[in-house]
């Protein structure tokens, strides 16, 4: 049983405040990897740190289960918090998440889903995701959409 799950044992449903690395992976030819959850939403990479952990390790080790790549060098990007990264899930489970986000431009492997967690993994233009894209992160690509050019000159 992890971290995440051992709360959950002691306080119920009641909101947690929970942090959650994220990477904006960025292929050569400037577009980002998402990935379809189980939900059929697609987002970016990354999950909940475990105790003991950094920030990079729990990405590093989430984005190897999921999708089977290996992050090389992180770039941080912003950190994120508020109302609307609110959740609550099926089951009931509520939790703010504290989002680290980072750009990856280094990265090793060959694309593959887990299938359980991530059911498919793909590369878009960054104004051309999917409709189901996580709103939030919608929002986000088009904030750096305009900007890709010179983060990308700053992470390499």
């Amino acid at each position: 049983m992890g971290y995440i799950e051992e709360l959950r044992e002691v306080v119920g449903n009641r909101p947690l405040i929970l942090v959650r690395p994220s990477v904006a992976i960025i292929n050569k030819v400037g577009q980002i990897l998402l990935v379809k959850y189980q939900d059929n939403s697609w987002g970016i990479p990354g999950g909940l740190m475990e105790l003991g952990e950094s920030t990079e390790e729990c990405l590093r080790r989430e984005v190897k289960e999921e999708i089977n790549l290996e992050l090389k060098s992180l770039q941080l990007f912003g950190v994120f918090s508020g109302q609307e990264l609110f959740t609550k899930l099926r089951n009931g489970h509520e939790y703010y998440n504290v989002i680290i986000g980072y750009i990856c431009t280094d990265f090793e492997g060959t694309l593959k889903p887990d299938g359980f967690e991530a059911l498919e993994g793909q590369f878009f233009n960054i104004n051309e995701v999917p409709e189901n894209t996580n709103p939030y992160i919608k929002e986000k690509l088009t904030q750096l959409g305009p900007n890709l050019i010179q983060l990308l000159k700053a992470t390499r």
